[in-house]
């Protein structure tokens, strides 16, 4: 299925209009605990359904959202990540934001990823599109970046209020998540298939989630 364009208001037309020499970037942020198919999945659709040069997977260091439920360690999950990523062309781990010493802010993460000759696309699922009300910084974040909004079948979220260059992009609905994951391992099954092959030995090596295997 098509990407289906939908511009509320334009994302930095001065700069776009040499868009043709700069460097298009997709942002995919998240917690990763642990990284599954779905991640990589969706990041791969997004760069190729945009023609994206590429897509950094950028590591929350401290999830303020989710202090007290993220299970493995930051260090960890930026490793599980960098295997995830390690043989796909075009996808990248980002440890923007676990050398931060402060919590994850998206407004923040972009603004250290800006380069005058990039284009920065910030990918979100629809749950988390869902959550933008809850941002901090959430209106310095809509000159940063394009949003693409990325939904599944079923799925449609838009962006609170006014002012975001909006793109919509459907991709395959795969039902595995990372809880459901961490929830296998504790209980000694296997998740081959859920996630990819290095992320498992990954979590083997490392003895996360109350692996044994």
């Amino acid at each position: 299925m098509a990407s289906v364009l939908r511009i509320r208001e334009p994302y930095a037309p001065e700069m776009d209009a040499a868009s043709g020499s700069r460097e298009a970037v997709g942002v995919l942020g998240g917690t990763f605990d642990p990284i599954h198919v779905g991640h990589v999945v969706a990041a791969s659709d997004c760069r190729a359904r945009l023609a994206l040069d590429r897509v950094l997977l950028v590591v929350a260091g401290d999830p303020w959202q989710k202090r007290g439920r993220v299970v493995a360690s930051a260090t960890d999950r930026l490793a599980m990540v960098e295997a995830a990523v390690a043989d796909i062309a075009g996808l990248e781990s980002s440890a923007v934001e676990v050398e931060r010493v402060r919590a994850s802010v998206t407004a923040d993460t972009l603004e250290a990823l800006t380069r005058p000759d990039r284009t920065l696309h910030l990918l979100l699922g629809a749950d988390a599109v869902a959550n933008m009300s809850t941002w901090r910084r959430l209106d310095e974040t809509k000159s940063l970046a394009h949003l693409v909004v990325i939904e599944r079948a079923g799925e449609h979220a838009d962006p609170p209020g006014a002012g975001w260059s909006v793109e919509h992009v459907t991709i395959p609905r795969l039902d595995v998540s990372s809880s459901e994951i961490r929830e296998r391992l504790a209980r000694g099954f296997p998740v081959d298939g859920l996630v990819p092959p290095a992320v498992v030995r990954v979590i083997a090596d490392r003895g996360l989630y109350a692996a044994t295997r």
